[in-house]
């Protein structure tokens, strides 16, 4: 079987947009590309630049929409190549991808986490930019235990920002099951 080594974007109409490598995802340059990004949800403008985190470089990726190179001598790295890199920044870079496109094909806008054990924040359709995201996400790996005194601290400081707490299992076969997490407290009366 032939190696597909350049991907078109699925739909045509759609304009390649070119990003530079880093560790930490890809920077795109053009000014003309930020605004079909950043209002999609995607990137950070910084210095001029917009930065994609691993997971939206991965993802616009795979959607034929990104295309990331090493510098302009080099050619464009395939979706391997790109896994294979950021797997030195992120060991669990496989599943959190998983979840991270398994959310945004349900029509939410996924941001990154901010610490504390959450990897994302996932904001209903049309709500991003306008309100908080409506669930912090948590991603757990079939086979690879987390404590409960871990899941509680997580889920205490989820409730203290009036949140709900979602854990994404990604099985072995790498499907996702979603269960929301809350704290029942028993008051005698």
């Amino acid at each position: 079987m032939k190696k597909k080594q350049h991907m078109e974007p699925r739909n045509p109409e759609i304009k390649k947009i070119n990003g530079l490598f880093s560790e930490k995802g890809a920077t795109i340059l053009a000014p003309s590309d930020f605004e079909s990004l950043t209002s999609r949800g995607y990137g950070v403008l910084e210095n001029e630049k917009l930065l994609l985190n691993i997971y939206e470089t991965l993802f616009l990726h795979s959607k034929g929409m990104l295309e990331v190179s090493k510098g302009e001598s080099r050619g464009a790295l395939t979706f391997q190549e790109l896994l294979h890199q950021f797997k030195f920044e992120d060991k669990s870079v496989w599943a959190k991808y998983l979840i991270y496109r398994d959310l945004r094909s349900r029509g939410y806008v996924v941001r990154e986490g901010f610490g504390l054990g959450i990897n994302f924040r996932a904001y209903e359709r049309g709500d991003y930019g306008t309100t908080t995201a409506a669930f912090l996400i948590r991603g757990i790996q079939e086979g690879k235990p987390i404590s409960v005194r871990e899941l509680a601290r997580v889920l205490r400081h989820v409730q203290s920002l009036k949140k709900k707490l979602v854990l994404a299992v990604v099985n072995r076969r790498g499907e996702i099951v979603y269960y929301t997490l809350s704290k029942l407290t028993m008051k005698d009366q």
